[in-house]
C-alpha cells in the first residue's frame, strides 16, 4: 500500500492512496467540506440512503466474488428509515466489501475506491464533484505524464456509472425472449433518455446533425456536462429499480441536468482558471 498522496479542492486537502493499481480516496477528509468537527457523522448519513447502499452494494457485485449479496439485500430493505444507521465498518464487516476501507494510524480515517468517492462527492454537492474530479484529473495526468501512461478520465468517470446503469435497464426492462436487436433497440432508448434530458436530442440526431464528426455526442462533450451525465447515470438506474414510468424519468433528469449545470456555471470565473 502506497503512502498517501494529497490533492487539494476548494481550500480541503484530500488524500488518497494506490492499492493494487486502484485509487482509493479519503471519504474523511471530502466529509470536512460538509462539516470540519463532525465527518463520521457526514459519512454515516450518506451510507444510510437507499442509493448509496444500492451504488456501493452495485459496486461490490462488479467487483468482489465474495461480497454478501443476502447482507447487502438486508441492509438495502430497512435503508432510509428513521431507525436505520450504517458505519463504514459495520457495512464491511457484514458484507466482506473491498470498495471502502477503515485505516487506523496517522493516515487513517475512511477511504473508497475512487468510483464510490465520485458517487459520495454527487452527494456532497454538484459544485464540489466538479473541482474535485479536476484536481484528481489533474493529479492523474500528472502521474500518467511522469509514467509515460495513457489515463483516460473521461472513460474512468464513465465506466462504473455506464455498467450500474446497464445492469439496471437489464434487470428492469429487459422482458423474456426478446432478439439481440429489440435488446440493443431498449439500451439505445435509455442512452437517449439521458441524451435529451442533458443536450436536448437524441444520438441520432446529433450524428445527422455532425456528419463530418467520429463518435458520439458524449466524446465531445465538456467536463460539467460529463460530472453531470455521471450523475444522471446513477440517479436514473436508481428510478429504473423503483419502477418509474420511462417520461416521468426524462422530466426528472432534465430538471436534475439544469439546476446542476446551472450551478457549476455559477462559479464561470473560477472554472476558467482551472482549465
Amino acid at each position: 500500500m502506497a503512502k498517501n498522496k494529497k490533492i487539494e479542492v476548494k481550500g480541503r486537502e484530500i488524500s488518497l492512496f494506490s492499492r493494487k493499481a486502484e485509487d482509493y480516496i479519503s471519504l474523511t477528509d471530502m466529509a470536512r467540506y460538509r462539516d470540519t468537527e463532525r465527518t463520521n457523522y457526514i459519512i454515516q448519513n450518506w451510507m444510510r440512503t437507499r442509493s448509496a447502499i444500492e451504488f456501493c452494494g452495485l459496486w461490490e457485485q462488479l467487483h468482489n466474488p465474495n461480497f454478501k449479496g443476502i447482507e447487502f439485500d438486508a441492509f438495502k430493505t430497512v435503508s432510509g428509515s428513521n431507525s436505520f444507521t450504517l458505519t463504514p465498518q459495520r457495512w464491511i464487516e457484514s458484507t466482506q466489501a473491498i470498495g471502502i476501507i477503515s485505516k487506523s494510524g496517522r493516515y487513517g480515517g475512511t477511504f473508497a475506491h475512487r468510483d464510490i468517492a465520485f458517487e459520495f462527492a454527487t452527494w456532497i454537492s454538484a459544485e464540489f464533484k466538479f473541482y474535485f474530479i479536476k484536481e484528481f484529473q489533474r493529479l492523474k495526468e500528472e502521474e500518467s505524464d511522469r509514467l509515460k501512461l495513457e489515463w483516460n478520465f473521461q472513460r474512468t468517470l464513465a465506466k462504473v456509472n455506464y455498467q450500474i446503469h446497464t445492469d439496471a435497464i437489464k434487470i428492469n426492462l429487459i422482458p423474456e425472449k426478446l432478439n439481440k436487436h429489440q435488446i440493443s433497440f431498449i439500451y439505445a432508448s435509455e442512452a437517449d433518455v439521458l441524451n435529451m434530458a442533458l443536450f436536448g436530442k437524441t444520438a441520432k440526431q446529433w450524428r445527422d446533425e455532425n456528419p463530418e464528426l467520429n463518435g458520439n455526442i458524449r466524446d465531445y462533450a465538456p467536463i460539467e456536462q460529463l460530472v453531470v451525465l455521471s450523475n444522471m447515470e446513477s440517479t436514473n438506474a436508481l428510478l429504473i429499480h423503483q419502477g418509474m414510468e420511462q417520461s416521468q424519468r426524462l422530466e426528472i433528469l432534465n430538471q436534475m441536468a439544469i439546476t446542476q449545470i446551472e450551478s457549476l456555471y455559477k462559479h464561470t470565473e473560477s472554472v476558467r482558471k482551472l482549465k
